[in-house]
């Protein structure tokens, strides 16, 4: 079972139990409710694009990912600039996936 969700403009295959890192979201504990399900796999073969699906999760921690260096430079006019950038992310652990009145959880 698992199905594929959009969050922060990237799209996630999930399943429950998975563990990952979404683009930071507003709520920093408890559940959170992702209701923009793209497709489910419920059975072998079958995959749907549900209408009333939702995926739970539980708000692990809040963090910043690895620093990524952003470099410009113009050769032969003495232009150099070094910028870091640190991205922040949400994890979470993925409950359970609700499809109508069926639950699938971890």
């Amino acid at each position: 079972m698992y199905a594929v969700i959009r969050s922060g403009g990237k799209q996630y295959r999930v399943s429950p139990g998975d563990v990952l890192r979404l683009e930071k979201l507003e709520q920093t504990e408890g559940t959170v409710e992702l209701d923009q399900v793209l497709a489910i796999r419920g059975e072998d073969g079958i995959i749907a694009q549900p209408e009333n699906a939702r995926v739970t999760a539980t708000v692990l921690q809040p963090g910043r990912g690895d620093k990524i260096l952003v470099f410009h430079y113009k050769r032969k006019k003495q232009y150099k600039k070094l910028a870091g950038h640190r991205q922040p992310y949400t994890e979470v652990r993925i409950a359970s996936i609700r499809v109508g009145d069926q639950v699938y959880s971890a």
